[in-house]
């Protein structure tokens, strides 16, 4: 896509990950967000379309405003809000374009951003309407000790022992600084919220899963605290990982367009 009538848009959507294979494409994987946010669009445009999104979300993960940007070069001049209906249109029913508006040529969904914050949402009930969207805990959690615990995230830390090794970035650092943790009750639902320049495969779920053993009583915060700091050796956080089912990106920032 080469000239002037290239254009550049940048999309915030919101889906429901439980059919989904994660959002990025994959050659093996039948659904994915991004797979039917593609077809969508070009069936609107009837052109070859660039599309990225801010970072992948896995198998089962949500997300609550995820970005993307668009670039293109249809044959007509389509106007934003023809777009967003058009593409929502032929988009599935849980997955829901919120806004379109077109962004500098140079915007990039994922280099461009400044930060990603991400929500776990933890269950201290059996509930009807919402069993995909949180991890039910049967037992009792100590929300204040989880609380002190997530307080100790915040900061540059090597999170190699909350990571999965990622198939596609095996030279990945695990270095990450961590702007905001913290973890609240509302209600019936124990919050985890956490905010990063960017997040490692699975770092949010384990963290989480970590989170919860802290408030079972199973380790204690100090042991959570050796984990941040890159030990606990003998304790298996890959096996604490959270399900997929909690886990909802909330927000990406960005510097004005």
């Amino acid at each position: 896509m080469i000239g002037n009538r290239v254009k550049t848009w940048k999309l915030v959507l919101e889906y429901d990950g439980t059919r989904y294979s994660g959002w990025a494409e994959q050659k093996n994987a039948s659904r994915t967000v991004m797979g039917e946010l593609r077809k969508a669009i070009e069936d609107v445009m009837h052109c070859p379309v660039e599309l990225a999104g801010s970072g992948r979300t896995d198998a089962g993960v949500h997300a609550a405003e995820q970005v993307a940007h668009l670039r293109a070069a249809p044959r007509k001049s389509l106007h934003p809000q023809f777009l967003l209906r058009t593409i929502n249109e032929g988009l599935p029913a849980d997955i829901a374009v919120l806004s379109i508006e077109e962004a500098p040529a140079k915007f990039h969904a994922r280099h461009s951003a400044v930060s990603r914050s991400y929500v776990y949402q933890i269950s201290t009930r059996k509930t009807a309407f919402s069993k995909k969207f949180v991890w039910w805990i049967k037992e009792p959690l100590d929300v204040p000790r989880m609380s002190e615990a997530a307080k100790l995230i915040p900061g540059r830390h090597d999170f190699k022992r909350f990571v999965a090794k990622d198939p596609l970035k095996l030279d990945e650092s695990t270095v990450v600084v961590v702007n905001s943790a913290s973890v609240e009750k509302q209600d019936d639902l124990i919050l985890f919220h956490v905010e990063a320049s960017h997040f490692l495969w699975r770092m949010v779920r384990r963290l989480a899963g970590t989170l919860v053993k802290v408030g079972l009583g199973e380790i204690s915060v100090q042991d959570f605290g050796n984990l941040i700091s890159g030990r606990g050796e003998k304790l298996d956080v890959a096996s604490w990982t959270a399900p997929a089912s909690g886990l909802f990106l909330e927000k990406v920032n960005y510097p004005p367009l």
